[in-house]
């Protein structure tokens, strides 16, 4: 007698016996119970899931003398010869030979003929999808409204082939992959029937292998019998890891426990071990990017039973390993191979792709968080830009905390920096953490971007002041200097350039010794210059600033307003300002209740009745606003926070390790808040 393999020896005769489908056999055995059978079926899924297995049960349920029923006898005449394929009534039809319209229309002919025993016609179609259009296109008819006694049921492993016009004369019923462990309990069955010793790992080597597919790990758990010979050998992991060409779990595991510690060489040797022993590489890569997914499983979840299909052992193993690591750094190495596995499948030699893929993840630096990145960047710009104000971490701040990647600590200032680097050398008598100021060139070429250099005694908070150029270029950008011994928290002023040619922007330099929180003086102005274009005075600019703050108290977008108007004149008689011709600003301020306002902000200040009065400007003037010497102000310190910034050790690595870019580079609060100030004008 000839020999039968195992998947039609222990193929599925009922519903209750099919493995993994369960969504399609309780839909089947409820639509027979409640008579609500339809007349076309379309069962789709990959290779060996069930699906003509299914279609048999199907028609054995439909024909069964005791039915229609979802429990078919297994006795009766029309049970015995559906499940050896030999019913008159019930034709198994391959598609790949049945494709032209004239075998279409040769089963059309036979359909009005009534069954020559079994209740039901049924006509099982396997791989469907290799029929003609013109066949499809005979067949719609037919399946649309097809004889009471007459049932099709097809089956696909392509059914994005199948056309949407037949799609929709089918209920269709997709057939799901397997899970490693259903298969795995099926295969422990049909061993104990078949009384071969085993172990649980051997059985699991083959359930991975089969990939979802009943049929497949059938076929070697066929296989691997025949290795383990009439004498009756167990069938253990080792072995069948060596007949399948397959490593096995435990060396897998080793693999990626090497490669969590860092120990390439012992890599290198475990490849090493499975290319000697004939293992396909390729093979082992795939079977190796799984593993390290089931690490990554085992450590984001509190119980990863229902997302790993392990058995326990394997399961065990698995958790321990995970919990030895970070789940930001097994994610790592994930991601890392997956990147490298096509390179590994395609190359011709995917022994050198793996063991170079193994050595470069196992060689990987140490991960710095973001966060704690983050926070050093937080400290070093508030040191930078709040004089010293702001305190250090827990860690010490940017340059005390943990050592970066590779084992290095942030670097200290550069040294022998050139006049017009970034960062210099500090002076003698600088207070610390002061930002480098900026100092304008004797000749400013058009477009020239600043210069930077030291303060020479700056005090913490301190801000520039400004003056103008003797030759500026039109639109020449501001350059800002850092005052000789200007004290802290001192204000800048501004004075319109001399010989600065129309649409020229103010530029700025140091008083020589400005005292403490005293706004510095403002060289006159030029011989012949308009009264529009000479700026404030530094007592006069300080009166009106106040006078601004007290009308921010009742109207803030008056004071915006105010902000971008030339002062031309203030004292206790009045106040007189410039706007230029048709100015929409200029047309806010001059409203009545704005006037009243301005006008009760001059009383609170200087007392007695105060005039409020307003001039017209000729165009490019060159007058300075309030709003202009803060927006120098700011544009200045903005421009050398970032150079600082983005020439600091740590972003420098942040932009090397993590891909990053620098952005945006923000200021203090205070400087947040003024900006956004500036946005809303």
């Amino acid at each position: 007698m000839s020999y039968v393999v195992l998947a039609r020896k222990y193929r599925p005769q009922s519903f209750e016996d099919l493995v993994g489908q369960g969504h399609v056999s309780t839909t089947l055995e409820n639509a027979i119970a409640k008579n609500r059978v339809a007349h076309a079926f379309l069962f789709t899924g990959v290779r060996g899931v069930g699906k003509t297995t299914s279609a048999r049960i199907l028609a054995k349920s439909l024909n069964c003398v005791k039915g229609p029923t979802s429990k078919p006898c297994q006795a009766c005449a029309p049970c015995k010869e559906i499940t050896v394929g030999s019913d008159v009534d019930v034709q198994e039809i391959d598609g790949a030979s049945y494709t032209g319209v004239d075998d279409v229309r040769k089963l059309q002919e036979s359909l009005p003929y009534r069954p020559s025993r079994d209740r039901f016609k049924i006509f099982i179609v396997d791989e469907v999808h290799m029929l003609s259009n013109n066949a499809w296109n005979a067949f719609l008819k037919t399946l649309e409204e097809p004889p009471p006694h007459v049932k099709f049921i097809f089956a696909t492993t392509e059914v994005h082939k199948i056309p949407v016009t037949i799609l929709s004369r089918c209920q269709r019923y997709d057939f799901k992959l397997i899970s490693a462990l259903s298969i795995t309990a099926r295969l422990r069955f049909v061993l104990d029937q078949e009384g071969v010793a085993f172990e649980d790992a051997a059985l699991s080597i083959i359930a991975r292998e089969a990939a979802g597919s009943m049929r497949d790990a059938m076929s070697l758990l066929d296989q691997v019998l025949a290795w383990v010979g009439v004498d009756g050998d167990k069938l253990t992991a080792e072995g069948v890891a060596r007949v399948l060409g397959v490593a096995d779990r435990s060396v897998l595991h080793g693999l990626a426990a090497a490669l969590v510690d860092g120990d390439a060489e012992t890599c290198l040797r475990t490849v090493s071990d499975l290319a000697h022993q004939g293992y396909d590489l390729p093979h082992v890569a795939r079977d190796f990017l799984a593993h390290l997914r089931d690490l990554v499983v085992a450590k984001v979840s509190a119980d990863p039973t229902g997302l790993l299909d392990l058995a326990d052992s394997e399961l065990a193993d698995v958790k321990t390993l995970a919990a030895r690591a970070d789940a930001d750094d097994l994610a790592r190495l994930h991601q890392g191979f997956s990147r490298s596995y096509d390179d590994i499948t395609r190359s011709g030699q995917p022994r050198a792709a793996l063991e170079m893929t193994l050595v470069r993840l196992s060689r990987r630096p140490p991960l710095l968080p973001v966060d704690e990145l983050l926070r050093r960047i937080g400290d070093m710009e508030r040191r930078l830009l709040g004089g010293g104000g702001g305190t250090p971490g827990p860690s010490g701040g940017a340059g005390h905390g943990r050592p970066m990647q590779g084992g290095g600590t942030p670097p200290g200032p550069r040294r022998g920096a050139s006049a017009d680097s970034s960062t210099a050398p500090p002076s003698t008598n600088a207070t610390s953490n002061t930002i480098s100021s900026v100092s304008a060139p004797a000749n400013g070429a058009t477009n020239g971007r600043p210069t930077f250099s030291a303060p020479a005694n700056v005090a913490a908070h301190e801000r520039p002041t400004f003056s103008a150029p003797v030759n500026g270029a039109a639109h020449e950008r501001s350059t800002v200097s850092a005052p000789t011994n200007g004290a802290a928290h001192e204000r800048s002023t501004v004075s319109a350039p001399t010989n600065g040619a129309a649409n020229g922007r103010p530029t700025f330099s140091a008083p020589t010794n400005g005292a403490a929180a005293r706004p510095s003086t403002v060289p006159p102005p030029a011989e012949g210059a308009s009264r529009g274009s000479s700026a404030p005075s530094a007592p006069d600019l300080a009166t009106f600033r106040a006078v601004i703050e007290l009308v921010r108290a009742k109207r803030a977008p008056l004071a915006s307003v105010l902000e971008h108007a030339a002062l031309l004149r203030i004292g206790p008689d009045g106040l007189a300002l410039g706007f230029e011709d048709n100015s929409f600003l200029g047309k806010q301020a001059q409203d009545p209740l704005a006037k009243e306002a301005i006008r009760a902000a001059l009383a609170a200040h200087f007392g007695g009745t105060p005039e409020v009065t307003f001039e017209t400007l000729r165009p490019q003037s060159g007058t300075v606003t309030v709003a202009q010497i803060d927006g120098a102000d700011r544009r200045a310190r903005l421009d050398n926070a970032r150079r600082a910034i983005a020439d600091h050790p740590l972003v420098t690595a942040a932009i090397e390790l993590l891909g990053a870019e620098l952005r945006d580079v923000r200021l203090g609060h205070e400087d947040a808040a003024a900006a956004e100030r500036m946005s809303t004008r």
